[in-house]
């Protein structure tokens, strides 16, 4: 008999713990040992410092239950953690499992410098490697800051034990002067109006007060809230988990209700890379573009299907852009709607967008309950929430408020490797399609120099293009894409425009704004990175096409003329910062050296299914 199979099987739980009996358990308190030469000795040495913790052997003979704590003082998206800890302690306990909590690193969007994307892959890899370490039968993962839950199911399907998602929650929304307040949309919202002129220092400070009032992640549909809504499509998180509010009752049942869950996962064995398969991740891609999700999300699940085995090369950029054609917009939540996360639950959540979605989900996928997507759905009632409600937002099927492809995966000849776009996100529609000549920034330190310089020739026709806050220009993929509107065009009452770049955005941002162009800037490869003041460029949506037209033979030249300067930085040119990646030091050098591109994930090369090209 295993270890911990006593409780499975409703029997008395075994208290000698019988160090002596043969180590073929890879179960509970006896598995990921140490090694000491002498495996025995290992389970003897552990058992004694165990005992130091207060532990029984009766408790150390059940199924271990890992927690994932994510708290941080510097991470108020986790600020209920410790809470949510205890709910799932009671959950598990309750269900006869053992819960151990362990820390891994928490990230922050705006703690973290450069940027959290940065750090992302550090935490996928801590994530792994901690359950692989720890003798946990299976682990709920508590996150929900932007890149922590999608860094979480990296390392969870690398590591390949059970796991289940239970995130923070949505913060709730503030109030200033009567209208409803939520970070980030209305951060950036009101910065641009304060940058043009419309809010005074006073004003700003006030709004500043009431953008983020509660513990939680941000409570519009940016990036924490999209990356929630994808794990339930998955089937990693109940209906409610994606978005009952950080500060609720709700949160804390279903984080108890998600401790009793991993105790069944254990018992079922149900491993990540046997119950996600490549319809989970059609279903997640269906439910981001109905969700009108962030941006980040297409670079975070291309990520997470490279490291799946059996899933990895079968989903690309192209299979995103063609599920979006078929599917409508139906969630009217800011950026690309009015509403909060808080209304979105209020309507249903998540069990309501799948109920309105069936027709093309792939029913048959499983969930981390044992049961499939169609069966758990089956189990929730269907009622939509009247019209006439103040927190109507999930529109019917046959009514979207956007016909199709919320975000659009554009080529051409700037980028080969694909870009992105968020097209219901756009303020001004004609923009989707659109000709202008090229404002060019070599990077966020020029744009900060000249953005707002009054002798800058830029017109609202003109397009934006931000060069090298790639993975590797900036490194680490900055949510700069979000370029300002010029200053004395704010002025003017200018509110949008057409901007480019390689980098990321918030997915709490509006705009017409294309990102993730791939090659980056810094390949020397890059028709981006070759790109001039005065060069036309057209993006059109409805084509999927992103070009720079320039002739070949120029286009032909400036690469050759790019490639000669960059080998004589290399060479200790004047560029005396200049620092090659294989001589890069620590964290640095290993990111620079080993992440993909975007339309990859930007992970790490030797991280994938595939292992190091």
């Amino acid at each position: 008999m295993n270890q911990g199979d006593e409780h499975q099987n409703g029997d008395a739980p075994n208290t000698d713990y019988d160090l002596f009996r043969p180590l073929t358990s890879n179960v509970g308190f006896r598995q990921s040992l140490p090694s000491y030469g002498d495996a025995h000795f290992s389970l003897f040495l552990r058992k004694a410092f165990i005992k130091a913790a207060g532990y029984s052997d009766d408790a150390l003979s059940r199924p271990i239950i890992g927690i994932v704590n994510t708290y941080s003082s510097f991470n108020p998206c986790h600020a209920n953690i410790p809470q949510l800890i205890d709910a799932v302690k009671r959950g598990v306990q309750l269900n006869g499992g053992l819960a151990i909590d362990f820390p891994t690193i928490s990230l922050h969007e705006t703690f973290a410098s450069p940027t959290s994307m940065y750090l992302r892959n550090l935490m996928s890899m801590d994530t792994e490697e901690m359950i692989r370490a720890q003798p946990c039968d299976a682990v709920v993962l508590i996150g929900g800051c932007d890149k922590t839950t999608p860094a979480q199911l990296m390392g969870g399907i690398s590591a390949n034990k059970p796991i289940l998602h239970l995130v923070t929650g949505p913060m709730m929304p503030g109030s200033h002067n009567g209208v409803r307040l939520g970070a980030c949309t209305d951060c950036r919202n009101n910065w641009a109006k304060f940058r043009a002129g419309g809010l005074d220092i006073e004003e700003i400070s006030a709004v500043n007060d009431e953008l983020a009032p509660t513990a939680g992640t941000c409570g519009v549909m940016g990036t924490a809230s999209t990356m929630a809504c994808i794990l339930v499509a998955l089937g990693m998180m109940p209906f409610k988990g994606a978005s009952a509010p950080a500060v609720s009752s709700t949160r804390l049942r279903i984080a108890e209700q998600t401790g009793a869950n991993a105790v069944t996962a254990f018992k079922k064995q149900l491993k990540p890379q046997e119950i996600l398969t490549r319809e989970s991740f059609l279903n997640a891609i269906t439910v981001l573009q109905a969700i009108g999700g962030s941006t980040n999300a297409v670079v975070h699940l291309m990520a997470i299907i490279g490291r799946h085995p059996g899933v990895a090369g079968s989903i690309n950029l192209d299979t995103i852009d063609e599920i979006g054609r078929k599917t409508p917009l139906l969630v009217d939540l800011k950026p690309s709607g009015e509403n909060y996360m808080t209304d979105f639950h209020n309507s249903g959540g998540m069990a309501t967008l799948l109920h309105e979605l069936k027709p093309l989900l792939y029913l048959d996928a499983m969930t981390v309950t044992g049961r499939t997507l169609g069966e758990e759905l089956a189990s929730v009632p269907f009622a939509r929430v009247p019209k006439e409600s103040p927190v109507y937002c999930i529109q019917p099927f046959k009514e979207p408020l956007y016909s199709s492809s919320s975000l659009v995966v554009l080529r051409g000849n700037l980028a080969p490797g694909g870009a992105v776009i968020k097209a219901s996100a756009s303020k001004y529609r004609h923009l989707l399609r659109h000709s202008g000549r090229a404002v060019v920034f070599a990077g966020s330190a020029d744009l900060t120099r000249r953005i707002d310089d009054p002798d800058l020739e830029v017109s609202a026709d003109s397009v934006l293009v931000l060069q090298n806050i790639g993975p590797k220009g900036n490194p680490g993929m900055p949510e700069a894409g979000l370029i300002p509107i010029p200053r004395k065009l704010g002025a003017q009452g200018v509110q949008d425009m057409l901007r480019i770049s390689d980098g990321r955005i918030s997915g709490t941002a509006g705009g017409t704004i294309v990102v993730h162009v791939s090659p980056e800037a810094a390949d020397p490869e890059s028709i981006l990175g070759i790109v001039r003041d005065g060069d036309i460029i057209t993006c059109d949506v409805e084509e999927r096409v992103i070009k720079i037209d320039i002739p070949d033979a120029e286009m032909k030249r400036r690469l050759e003329e790019r490639q000669k300067h960059l080998q004589s930085q290399r060479d200790g040119g004047n560029a005396q910062s200049f620092v090659a990646p294989e001589q890069a030091r620590g964290y640095r050098g290993l990111y620079i050296r080993s992440v993909t591109q975007a339309q990859q994930g930007a992970d790490f090369d030797f991280l994938t299914a595939a292992g190091p090209s």
